[in-house]
């Protein structure tokens, strides 16, 4: 007797599970109901933790160990990815939010400087192609810390010690302090950086870094929009003191936006609390992370050869729908006609939204405060059993 052909493709489900080990609960728990399906797994990432894991299981390459600088300025160890001259790098694994213990966050304070001594690593190295994942950050400073490491670690003056104090502090940056930008930039011109962003969301405005994702690193509503007009003023300064290093962009003709605007408003610029807009300021190219990793591990053949695809995630909300891995997965299983079902934690997208972006079916491990507790409690035995629930209506 043949069974369903299953391909279990979920990205972490936040701090609770990597995802490998997710995808392990669900493949076990769809197993344990269905053993005559044909169940294969495929972790994801959309540039966020798990980023280098995923990259090395596909790609190969040896991981290089490092030690940075965290969000609160405290030694963090890390590892990124060397495979020939390129480099994979996993901002996550420097300035990661779990790093950073409940009672000490604070966007307005942390730093992405430790992003900058990991890309100074990678180039020591001898990497001359570096892939750098955005997402789970605990930061919110434009990616100005991370300037400010790699142009130390790199011998470029001119880039102030202020912009390392957190996004709060860059409302008063002024062009002194930012006048080596363009050395860092010029410096980096040999350099291919490709930013695997997370979100594409811009860098200001309500679903850009400060408005969107500031409150859930720990600001209060007023913090954030101190922190919105923080990356504006640092925007306006930093762009101004690339002078035309950004070539304007020829086919808008006489309404071709500013610097400031198309850098700012760029997708994925606002990723890892404006660390995409950071890295763009050095010639960074913004690219979606959940593509990025799709094509580097073969998922639209491997979606191609089963009946129905599972997907998942933490928390499958509005950010979800603005470049997450599991709206990538639907994306690619719809082109194929197969359909493409989301497990998440809790699930705050309704279903005409759901429909719009390919899913078939989306299911909640919890739905009530309580559960979300009992989840977060045992996250491997709650999933395992909505998995289980979900593989008896749909396995034949």
């Amino acid at each position: 007797m043949h069974g369903v052909r299953v391909l279990i493709a979920p990205d972490s489900f936040g701090s609770s599970l990597t995802a490998d080990e997710a995808a392990d609960v669900i493949a076990g728990a769809w197993r344990s109901v269905a053993p005559d399906d044909d169940v294969a797994t495929c972790p994801l990432s959309d540039g966020g933790p798990g980023f280098v894991a995923t990259l090395h299981r596909a790609l190969g390459g040896a991981l290089v160990p490092v030690t940075v600088t965290s969000p609160v300025g405290e030694p963090v160890p890390v590892a990124f990815l060397l495979d020939g001259s390129t480099a994979y790098l996993e901002s996550a694994q420097a300035i990661g939010l779990p790093l950073v213990p409940a009672d000490r966050r604070d966007p307005g304070r942390t730093t992405t400087r430790g992003v900058g001594d990991l890309i100074a690593a990678a180039l020591a190295a001898g990497a001359t192609r570096l892939v750098v994942g955005l997402g789970g950050s605990a930061t919110n400073d434009a990616g100005a810390g991370a300037l400010v490491g790699l142009a130390e670690a790199l011998g470029v003056a001119g880039l102030s010690d202020d912009l390392v104090r957190g996004g709060a502090a860059l409302g008063t940056v002024t062009a002194a302090d930012v006048a080596g930008l363009r050395a860092l930039r010029d410096r980096l011109g040999g350099v291919d950086l490709v930013v695997a962003t997370d979100v594409d969301v811009p860098l200001l405005g309500l679903q850009g870094a400060s408005a969107g994702f500031a409150p859930q690193k720990g600001a209060t509503p007023e913090q954030a929009q101190a922190l919105e007009r923080a990356l504006a003023d640092f925007a306006h300064v930093a762009t101004g003191a690339l002078g035309d290093a950004v070539r304007p962009d020829l086919m808008a003709g006489a309404r071709a936006a500013s610097a400031t605007t198309r850098l700012t408003t760029a997708p994925g610029a606002g990723a890892a609390g404006g660390l995409g807009f950071g890295l763009a300021l050095v010639g960074g190219r913004l690219v979606p992370g959940s593509t990025f990793v799709a094509e580097a591990v073969g998922l639209d053949a491997r979606i191609a050869d089963v009946d129905v695809v599972v997907t998942g995630e933490g928390r499958f909300d509005w950010q979800s729908l603005h470049g997450k891995a599991a709206t990538e997965v639907a994306s690619r299983a719809l082109a194929h006609g197969v359909p493409t079902i989301v497990l998440a934690g809790e699930v705050l997208v309704g279903r005409r939204e759901l429909s719009a972006a390919g899913i078939t079916a989306a299911y909640a491990v919890a739905d009530t405060p309580d559960a979300v507790r009992d989840a977060l409690a045992a996250p491997a035995l709650t999933l395992a059993a909505r998995a289980a629930r979900v593989a008896r209506t749909w396995s034949r």
